[in-house]
């Protein structure tokens, strides 16, 4: 009886562990196949909101406004009267950007979006009533970003047109802003020294111009991605 008990144990160990890797490899492929379609939905949404968000700037592109800086069309200000709420024209408004993003290669030959998102900001304090001497922008670039600081012989030589974002940095440094890159995502990205724009100052990482600035007051502007 003994014998034949471990008979049948041992004919079925095969074919449990058989199953038990045909129920993982089922387990998987569900497991992958609903991760996909989140990951699509997520996508399907985040393009959705994109398109809405472009609509909403063209309906309103008649109305907006280039104060101080003049960027593409995003950097615009949307002119609102009777306002209750006024900044102090006195005081420093010193702001320290994170700029990290590229574009993508399908709008390469725009204006960087995040630096884009810099000028409307600027643009905003202006229209608020703070004198441009007032305005105090450090702008720390890191990551893809540093692609748009790049010359344009270095720009051209990546993506075969000229720098769409130097005017606009030239603008932004005669109203006094600093531009810091970051030599670990330099040297990570393979970004060499003489490729950026020759203003461009270069600090050891990121980190430690964000940290450095903020102990002086600036307040920090992580930059939507």
């Amino acid at each position: 009886m003994r014998k034949r008990l471990q008979g049948l144990l041992l004919t079925g160990i095969p074919f449990l562990f058989v199953s038990g890797q045909a129920f993982m490899s089922d387990s998987l492929a569900h497991a992958k196949d609903s991760t996909l379609r989140a990951l699509f939905h997520a996508d399907s949404v985040k393009v959705a909101k994109e398109f809405d968000e472009k609509a909403k700037w063209d309906r309103l592109g008649g109305r907006l406004e280039y104060p101080l800086l003049k960027g593409g069309k995003y950097s615009g200000v949307i002119p609102v009267i009777n306002l209750t709420e006024i900044p102090d024209p006195n005081l420093d408004y010193k702001i320290v950007f994170e700029l990290t993003q590229n574009n993508p290669d399908s709008t390469i030959k725009e204006i960087n979006a995040g630096l884009d998102e810099i000028a409307r900001v600027i643009n905003l304090h202006f229209a608020s009533g703070i004198p441009a001497k007032r305005i105090l922008p450090v702008i720390v670039v890191h990551a893809g970003a540093l692609n748009a600081i790049k010359n344009n012989d270095a720009y051209r030589k990546k993506y075969k047109v000229d720098n769409p974002n130097i005017h606009l940095i030239n603008d932004m440094e005669k109203m006094g802003a600093k531009f810091i890159a970051c030599a670990q995502a330099m040297e990570f990205f393979a970004v060499k020294r003489e490729e950026l724009l020759p203003e461009i100052k270069i600090s050891l990482t990121a980190q430690t111009v964000i940290t450095q600035y903020q102990l002086k007051g600036y307040v920090l502007h992580t930059l939507w991605q």
